[in-house]
């Protein structure tokens, strides 16, 4: 939630009950006629019944047949717009990042184009948020910070872009957000409501992991106080949000703290505890934040390996809807094991 190279191109429309669909959609048009508003209300209606496939196939056929329509946008658009922005469930059950890889790129640049014929579409500006987010940290970020200055530069753009759909989602939301938020940030995300958690999130989300892709630009350490009022208030209305992907976050930002003293390193364990505790220990993810976070700077080699033993003991099965996070969350905890001679100065493991 890397393939490299171009994604092909969808083969929904070749699937045989696809095709029977299309027939009947291209039939409904022509006995409508001249009224294509009135045909395409009940296409875009009659596409609601079928399965999430079909109904993307659909909506491709019409916007070839529409790409003009008198309401292309208010029905066609935000109908597409509102299944992408629900949708996600098939690609976080998946076994196979490679394959989710190669699609997303896809993916992403349709909500893109949905999103440029209804651009106050407040759930797709979350999903592409996320979606950014998600993609870059998975499959363009590099494993090593000290990697292709390229990878980074091109991580840390498509995390800012993340960011700015996550900032558009909130003003949709929240009137003049981004004015009230450039000149008050605390002020400004008060006037959030539970409903923008998702919004607050993704957007502290991708900023923080632009910031940390960016350590030696000062201008972006400068931004640190506005994830902050983001990520606060989010945690602020609805701590528990996604089974403690809140603590989690805040693990890494906690222990990012300049010197991490031992007040901000107890916070960052306690939001461990908690993240552990609100996902049943079935989430990955907490055990390799806490591993990099806490366990590499106080040199607690004995620590690191424990934690990520205890990610790699997670079954990915027991979850489905986490099973792609937490599979991608225990390569990254492998990797790690393997270079963890990088990370410590003296390891009792290596015998040194």
């Amino acid at each position: 939630m890397c393939g490299g190279g171009h994604p092909r191109p969808p083969r929904l429309l070749f699937h045989t009950n696809t095709r029977l669909v299309a027939k009947i959609t291209i039939t409904k048009i022509q006995e409508f006629g001249k009224d294509r508003c009135a045909g395409l209300t009940e296409i875009v209606l009659m596409q609601t019944q079928t399965s999430t496939g079909l109904r993307l196939a659909v909506s491709g056929l019409l916007f070839v047949l529409f790409g003009g329509g008198c309401s292309l946008q208010t029905l066609a658009v935000n109908k597409f717009a509102d299944a992408l922005a629900s949708g996600g469930t098939t690609f976080a059950s998946d076994e196979d990042p490679v394959l989710v890889g190669d699609a997303l790129p896809f993916s992403l640049k349709l909500m893109e184009t949905l999103l440029a014929e209804s651009p106050d579409h407040g759930p797709l500006l979350v999903a592409t948020a996320r979606g950014f987010t998600q993609y870059t940290y998975g499959w363009v970020e590099p494993a090593d910070s000290n990697d292709s200055d390229v990878a980074r530069e091109r991580s840390r753009k498509l995390y800012l872009r993340a960011r700015d759909y996550g900032l558009r989602a909130l003003s949709v939301s929240i009137d003049r957000f981004e004015v009230r938020f450039a000149t008050d940030p605390r002020g400004a995300v008060q006037r959030a409501r539970k409903r923008d958690v998702p919004a607050l999130y993704w957007t502290a989300a991708a900023w923080g992991l632009a910031i940390a892709t960016s350590k030696d630009d000062l201008d972006f350490l400068a931004d640190l106080p506005l994830v902050e009022a983001l990520i606060a208030r989010a945690a602020a209305l609805d701590p528990g949000f996604e089974n403690g992907a809140i603590d989690t976050f805040l693990i890494s930002y906690e222990a990012s703290r300049a010197g991490m003293s031992k007040d901000a390193a107890s916070r960052a364990r306690e939001h461990f505890r908690q993240a552990v505790e609100r996902s049943s220990g079935q989430m990955v993810s907490p055990f390799v934040a806490a591993a990099e976070a806490l366990s590499v700077p106080q040199q607690d080699e004995r620590e690191f390996t424990e934690l990520l033993s205890r990610a790699l003991a997670v079954d990915p099965n027991l979850k489905p809807e986490w099973r792609l996070q937490n599979i991608l969350a225990q390569r990254r905890a492998r990797w790690l094991l393997a270079h963890r001679e990088d990370y410590f100065i003296e390891s009792p493991s290596g015998g040194n």
